[in-house]
């Protein structure tokens, strides 16, 4: 797994930020920034999940489940972040990101989440289109294997589009230029449950569980309804965890691109939170 690290390598504190489904750490570039300007005794880990930006790339689809991408990711973990961390964590990034820590709770200091599902999805859940086309035999294949199905069109899940245009588009769609190198984006879709008996529902509920339990402070970012994929999604955690402090701002899916100034201010207020030495 790759990853791009920031900071001393003797800091007390580290923030990992996990993207999600289709980007890469290229993502988070801009809250990376605003934190090193705001705290530069920080260490920031960003890693790329398995099968996207420059790391590793399976071609199998069965490959990619939260308890392969979770244990990919907590390897990476164990070998970069021997102390205590914070997890920053949006789309797939979430889930993953907190199942990664789950048997790492001992050294979790903090959660801040962008838009973002962290459980089982309730009996009533409807799939997005996005997500049914997924499902469709051959169809998407062609759809996001050969035709590279959705990063051409990320701009239509921001609320403001002209966030991910130009150069910018370009640099998501580049370390999956090649035909080979695309079945995370599908595999990562058909991850999201369409039944109860889907298998992401056993690590969707061990996710949940470090969301609800933890005793360390916790802060979400969140896109609204300008995201059609999870703009929704906010109320159910909300439900979950009355004590986490809320911005809600008027980005897209991709609100690192929109509102990193909002993010980094939630990692800044979770990290002068924490407890960084001791038990959380």
């Amino acid at each position: 797994m790759s990853a791009l690290v920031w900071g001393p390598q003797d800091a007390a504190r580290t923030i990992v930020l996990v993207h999600g489904n289709p980007t890469w750490g290229f993502l988070w570039r801009k809250v990376v920034g605003m934190l090193q300007t705001r705290d530069p005794s920080l260490r920031l880990v960003v890693p790329d999940l398995i099968g996207l930006g420059r790391s590793s790339k399976p071609t199998a689809l069965p490959a990619h489940t939260i308890e392969h991408h979770a244990a990919w990711l907590g390897g990476l973990l164990d070998a970069l972040v021997p102390g205590p961390f914070v997890v920053v964590a949006q789309d797939w990034g979430g889930p993953i990101g907190l199942c990664a820590a789950s048997p790492r709770r001992a050294r979790l200091r903090g959660i801040v989440l962008g838009n973002t599902a962290v459980s089982p999805p309730a009996a009533t859940f409807k799939p997005t289109l996005f997500h049914r086309l997924a499902q469709l035999p051959i169809a998407s294949d062609v759809l996001f294997r050969r035709l590279g199905f959705p990063l051409g069109l990320l701009h239509l899940s921001q609320g403001d589009r002209a966030s991910i245009r130009g150069p910018i588009a370009r640099a998501y769609r580049w370390p999956l230029r090649a035909y080979a190198d695309r079945a995370a984006p599908l595999a990562l879709a058909r991850m999201v449950p369409n039944s109860q008996t889907h298998p992401s529902i056993p690590g969707l509920r061990a996710s949940h569980d470090v969301f609800a339990t933890p005793q360390v402070p916790i802060a979400r970012v969140w896109g609204g309804m300008r995201d059609p994929i999870l703009g929704r999604v906010i109320n159910h955690l909300e439900r979950v965890r009355p004590d986490a402090t809320v911005t809600r701002t008027q980005a897209g899916h991709f609100l690192q691109e929109e509102v990193p100034d909002a993010l980094a201010d939630a990692i800044v207020d979770v990290v002068g939170r924490a407890r960084w030495t001791g038990e959380p």
